[in-house]
């Protein structure tokens, strides 16, 4: 079975997504330089974009399930194309901020709604390989975002980024109003808007399971990525564009990832690909903040990429079937404590960086990945994400 709106759709969306999201890691030096700030500071505009992401969740939750998550996707597009373009014209990084908080909150309707709307349509037996092809868009945002944000602000600057990614939103939104005409689908919510949904998800140990795994995945794996440019262009010396190149290793690691999971997950099952993934990650982290040349960091980003996915591919899994009859929400749910973890993470980190350096954040955040790993490993079951606690 699979969804009736193209899946390379769905996937065009999601692109436009993690790019906005990512493009900017690169050239957070550069944001900060012309703002007469420093990094630390600039990195305020990861938790700005990703608070809002977080906190809309509780709005687009049931507005799919009460709606219909392809109404409430086409919306959220729409309103995310004008908003990530008006970012090109801010006057100071307070602006930035703000405009960056509203892109994110329109944002936030975008990749959660996705997933639950393949959920819909795909069985949990095929979920996780037909998930995995999904990702192919939020790969390619990585591989392509970073080297894109490099390029463009060695040559011209920050801002007009943001008038790219607004501009591929607003084509992307306009494919999905027109394809969802062919691709009806029927509303699961009944009655009035509430936030009694999310009770329901939370009353269950499967629920209470991926928002604690969320908070805890966003701070460790999301939080310290941001950082990543920033440490090549100061500590290696490389230029915005060579270390948007070097980021999309990232992107190329996920790429592999997709193509190979249906493999990976056969060989080595949920907790093995949580486990092996866990532990790849926290080594990377590790290494990067010690490594004496950008060569080496290089090779252990793209391992990140591969592990990534591992990791949290197999929670967006879980979370998909957490609540099926509310699954927009359990979705919703997710990306919501995800992107609060992520916010608190890079927040945490930035002021680590700022006091101790990027190897001491860097070991942070390795400590942090191995601890959940260990944690997600004792909780996962071989049963479906409906029966996890």
């Amino acid at each position: 079975m699979t969804a009736p709106l193209p899946l390379a759709l769905l996937s065009a969306a999601a692109f436009v997504s993690a790019g906005s999201m990512r493009m900017i890691d690169p050239v957070l030096h550069l944001i900060a330089t012309d703002f007469a700030s420093s990094v630390a500071r600039a990195s305020g505009l990861i938790a700005a974009f990703a608070l809002p992401y977080g906190l809309m969740q509780v709005v687009f939750g049931p507005l799919g399930d009460r709606f219909g998550k392809l109404p409430v996707l086409g919306g959220a597009l729409s309103a995310f194309a004008v908003t990530c373009a008006a970012c090109a014209f801010a006057g100071s990084l307070l602006m930035l901020e703000v405009l960056r908080g509203i892109s994110g909150a329109a944002a936030g309707g975008i990749i959660p709604v996705c997933l639950a709307y393949i959920g819909d349509h795909t069985p949990y037996e095929t979920r996780q390989a037909t998930i995995a092809k999904f990702l192919t868009g939020i790969v390619l945002a990585q591989v392509l975002a970073a080297p894109l944000g490099g390029v463009v602000g060695d040559f011209s600057g920050w801002r007009p980024l943001f008038l790219i990614m607004g501009s591929a939103a607003a084509v992307v939104a306009l494919l999905l109003w027109r394809a969802r005409r062919t691709a009806p689908e029927r509303p699961t919510g009944q009655g009035r808007l509430s936030l009694a949904p999310y009770a329901r998800v939370l009353s269950r140990p499967a629920g209470r399971f991926i928002a604690m795994a969320a908070v805890a995945d966003g701070a460790s794996l999301f939080g310290p990525t941001p950082f990543l440019g920033a440490h090549l262009h100061e500590s290696f010396g490389l230029s915005y564009a060579a270390a948007g190149l070097v980021l999309a290793l990232v992107g190329v690691g996920g790429f592999t990832y997709t193509r190979a999971a249906p493999r990976l997950l056969k060989a080595l099952g949920e907790r093995g690909l949580v486990s092996v993934g866990g532990a790849a990650i926290a080594s990377a982290f590790l290494l990067i903040g010690l490594v004496p040349h950008w060569g080496f960091a290089a090779l252990l980003i793209a391992v990140l990429g591969l592990a990534f996915f591992m990791l949290h591919g197999t929670m967006q899994v879980r979370a998909t079937e957490a609540a099926p009859d509310a699954r927009t929400t359990a979705v919703a749910l997710f990306a919501s404590m995800l992107f609060l973890g992520q916010a608190a993470g890079a927040l945490a980190l930035g002021v680590l960086i700022g006091a101790f350096g990027y190897p001491a954040g860097f070991a942070a955040a390795a400590t942090a990945v191995l601890l959940l790993t260990l944690w997600l490993r004792a909780k996962l079951s071989t049963t479906p994400a409906a029966s996890a606690a």
